[in-house]
């Protein structure tokens, strides 16, 4: 079975019926679920709660029936400073890249496909991590 991470903006996409990308993010968390477990982290509920009142809203939107809740694995944190390094050197802002990195590289050390809508930024420092993506 292949496990998939889902990075926030497919979640986001989920939650808004207004959203241009909602048929694409269900069609592609069903066709990930059909494939094997799907994954968030603490970095993505943290981005996908901004849009809820409570923790408990985001727990009856995302169960544990539907996801499944993983740690950041500590490998992570040093695979995800060094892209953000990378990307200093090469002239990035400082701002809000660092926890896409954390994404990725979360998905890279633990072997899961990262089902997202914006894939440059990790194709570019995660070369090898499989991905889904418009």
């Amino acid at each position: 079975m292949k496990s998939t991470l889902i990075d926030s903006n497919v979640l986001v996409d989920l939650f808004d019926d207004e959203s241009e990308w909602k048929g694409w993010s269900d069609a592609m968390i069903t066709k990930c679920r059909d494939q094997g477990p799907i994954v968030i982290n603490p970095i993505i509920l943290a981005e996908v709660s901004a849009g809820f009142d409570s923790y408990e809203a985001v727990n009856q939107r995302l169960p544990e029936e539907f996801v499944v809740r993983e740690p950041l694995p500590w490998e992570a944190a040093f695979l995800a400073a060094r892209a953000f390094v990378i990307y200093r050197h090469a002239g990035g802002q400082r701002r809000s890249p660092l926890p896409d990195f954390y994404i990725g590289a979360h998905a890279a050390v633990a072997g899961h496909t990262l089902l997202t809508r914006d894939a440059r930024r990790y194709r570019h420092y995660f070369p090898k991590l499989r991905i889904i993506a418009p």
